[in-house]
């Protein structure tokens, strides 16, 4: 099988869904929300969401597994896998901030092959196969060119839940505050990847993510001439809850910097 020949399909049912994520948003009302734990948010435009991309997903791919944010359907083990966030920035969502996005990402043995992330309120989406580079909206992309961390414009999640590495996470803030362009949080780890993907962001870190957050931007900011490792400078990125992608120029520096605080 060919990935090239399914990303068309795979495009076009996520501009789909996103198309019904993009009508919910102008009638969602705040009664609507659920907590699943503590600062985990879900609403029924998830559930939907991920039930249409699960059924299509299906259709273009029958023999793969699934892993899922919000397990409407059974995660299950193969070759390939589809790994999905229906609603990325789902916080975002709910209060009207529009920055959020749809992931999908197909693995083979648990490595991105394929990936997918649509901003919804943007209307971009971002795509890759490996060793076929990326896109948005279908012209090529590639990782900023920027040459030093002091020129760099970079991306993080603040920890929600697990306050574990604070004292790092903030001394790490201070030395990009410090020692770069800024620092921004935009509220949805697919979304900074994509960024990172097609040089809006010259790198990008967080811990305490899960798969369904990271696995397509994985393969978008490496077909765009990324590097993407985790706090360690190893490959535990997918299943590992920590990440951090730049561009090749600045790689060094940054992981300079995140190994001196984690």
């Amino acid at each position: 099988m060919h990935l090239s020949q399914i990303l068309p399909e795979v495009k076009a049912l996520t501009k789909s869904v996103g198309d019904f994520i993009r009508q919910e948003s102008k009638k969602f009302e705040s009664s609507k929300i659920e907590v699943k734990s503590k600062n985990s948010l879900v609403s029924y435009v998830d559930k939907q969401a991920e039930e249409k991309l699960v059924k299509g997903l299906k259709d273009i791919f029958p023999e793969a597994g699934f892993i899922t944010e919000e397990e409407t359907v059974e995660q299950s083990e193969a070759e390939f896998k589809w790994v999905i966030d229906p609603l990325d920035g789902t916080t975002n969502f709910m209060h009207g901030i529009p920055v959020y996005a749809i992931s999908i990402a197909l693995i083979q043995n648990n490595i991105p092959v394929l990936g997918v992330i649509y901003e919804i309120s943007r209307d971009e989406l971002f795509a890759a196969v490996s060793g076929e580079g990326a896109t948005l909206n279908d012209n090529k992309i590639q990782v900023a060119q920027n040459k030093t961390l002091e020129d760099s414009l970079n991306a993080t999640g603040f920890p929600y839940y697990d306050y574990s590495n604070m004292s790092g996470y903030l001394g790490m803030l201070q030395e990009l505050m410090k020692g770069s362009r800024g620092v921004r949080r935009m509220g949805s780890a697919a979304v900074d990847l994509a960024y990172v993907a097609c040089g809006r962001f010259d790198s990008f870190f967080e811990y305490s993510l899960n798969a369904w957050d990271v696995a397509a931007g994985i393969i978008i900011v490496q077909e765009a001439g990324g590097k993407v490792v985790d706090f360690k400078g190893g490959e535990d990125y997918l299943f590992g809850r920590e990440i951090v992608a730049s561009s090749s120029l600045i790689h060094d520096e940054m992981m300079s910097k995140i190994k001196a605080h984690f």
